[in-house]
């Protein structure tokens, strides 16, 4: 393992009394000892400013929530459906094997240490072998672990992109990737999503965004937030665009196999002949533990394109952090080959019934079109605004849904979509129908069912 200690331990050499430099380290010799030599300070006065980077990191998600007046009915228990954490209910435990595997990884007491940054061979092997296909074999060589999938993108766009270029982003999309890439001096370009078509790209308007300082495309499938799933077809049809230009892939595959029954969901990579990709994923959604902070990135190297220097700047950038906690990664292999099925399968069924429960009552509201799911957690809901003339956005529509009916959507203005809002389907079943419920009810009151002239009046 990398000795780290040594790295910020290095002392300079002194010779005689004069002053050597060293690592940006001035020191003098007076009577045998070593003292830092004394410079004049060129500020007269404390001015501390925060960095260029921290100044352009925003959040879209929050800088849209923190600005809203959430104020609940009092006569009403709060319901919220904007959070995508499986476990805030208490409804959605993970199964008992995976909790027994981090028992007995700390029981072992083998991973109180530091892991070596990119992950213990071990674990990088296991994650290995549970992805591995015939199509798109892997090695441990090919994992990274990281702290959560968050980190996994985080590498993944460090990796690839420079500042002044840009990536491609889903629109609606998760706003991470944004929140990212401007705080790096990336731009992004948002391609979008059309939901008439259950949110398959507009691989037209993908592909008219593209130009020569274009070093990334990020696809998320299954999408948060819209529930979907592309298919196989799809899916071969956005390769030919990154083929065509010469674009890597960022794949972010965190929800994958969160797929309900008569859907499938084949990686990228596995559907890839030259294209080559970064996978992204971890354990937060499927295995329902998002804050035990264990994600992966997956290098599917098509034709030798990434060679070893996208490899070795993973491994340099992996080494910025100490990576993912070493307790789950020792328990990462149980919980990967120990983990029934039946949990997985558990899982996904509650998250179709509450999706159907969800689409079936929302269908019925006039003003609203809510479109079906096929995967992950969520349900966009389309609003139709000039059917609903007390509000200007759809920002101002979930701040007034949550005072008069303490139900907390949230507005898809957060992703960069206006007019439409994301439910969250992991609350427990009656939630979710109290809930629609109460959508319905605020929904009746506003509506305007005169012409469009009327309900501008």
């Amino acid at each position: 393992m990398h000795n780290f200690e040594a790295d910020f331990l290095q002392l300079d050499v002194i010779s005689g009394n004069g002053v050597v430099h060293g690592n940006s380290i001035h020191h003098v010799s007076v009577n045998g000892s070593l003292y830092p030599s004394k410079t004049k300070s060129r500020r007269q006065r404390w001015e501390v400013k925060p960095s260029e980077m921290a100044n352009n990191t925003l959040n879209p998600i929050r800088a849209i929530v923190d600005g809203m007046k959430l104020t609940p009915n009092p006569d009403k228990p709060m319901i919220a459906l904007s959070i995508g954490d499986p476990t805030v209910f208490g409804n959605m435990p993970t199964d008992i094997a995976v909790l027994q595997a981090m028992k007995d990884a700390i029981d072992c007491q083998k991973y109180n240490g530091y892991a070596p940054s990119v992950g213990y061979l071990k674990s990088r092997q296991a994650v290995a072998n549970f992805y591995t296909c015939p199509e798109a074999p892997l090695e441990a060589e090919d994992v990274i672990l990281t702290s959560g999938c968050s980190q996994a993108i985080d590498l993944a766009i460090s990796v690839l992109c420079n500042p002044g270029d840009n990536i491609l982003v889903p629109c609606p999309g998760f706003s991470l990737y944004k929140t990212l890439a401007v705080s790096m001096g990336i731009e992004v370009k948002l391609y979008n999503l059309l939901p008439e078509k259950s949110w398959e790209v507009d691989l037209k308007h993908l592909e008219s965004l593209i130009d020569e300082r274009t070093s990334c495309l990020i696809v998320t499938n299954p999408s948060n937030p819209c529930g979907s799933v592309f298919s196989e077809e799809h899916l071969q049809k956005i390769l030919k665009v990154a083929s065509r230009h010469c674009i890597p892939i960022l794949a972010d595959e965190i929800y994958s196999n969160m797929v309900f029954p008569g859907c499938s969901c084949p990686s990228m990579a596995s559907l890839s002949s030259d294209v080559p990709i970064l996978s992204c994923g971890g354990l937060a959604k499927r295995w329902l533990v998002p804050g035990w902070r264990m994600g992966w990135i997956l290098i599917h190297d098509r034709n030798d394109i990434f060679g070893s220097k996208i490899r070795q700047g993973l491994v340099k950038l992996s080494q910025r952090i100490l990576g993912a906690c070493s307790i789950i990664q020792g328990a990462l292999e149980s919980i990967l080959n120990n983990t029934p099925q039946s949990f997985y399968n558990n899982t996904i069924h509650f998250l179709k019934t509450n999706s159907e429960i969800c689409f079936s009552e929302l269908c019925t509201v006039p003003g609203l079109n809510p479109i079906m799911p096929s995967g992950a957690m969520y349900l966009m809901v389309g609003i139709d605004m000039d059917r609903f003339p007390d509000f200007k956005s759809d920002v101002d529509f979930t701040e007034r849904l949550v005072t008069e009916q303490s139900v907390f959507c949230l507005p898809a203005s957060a992703f960069e979509y206006p007019n439409f809002f994301r439910i969250v389907v992991t609350v427990p079943e009656e939630m979710m129908v109290e809930a629609c419920g109460r959508i319905k009810e605020f929904c009746e009151r506003h509506y305007c069912s005169g012409s469009h002239d009327n309900c501008e009046q």
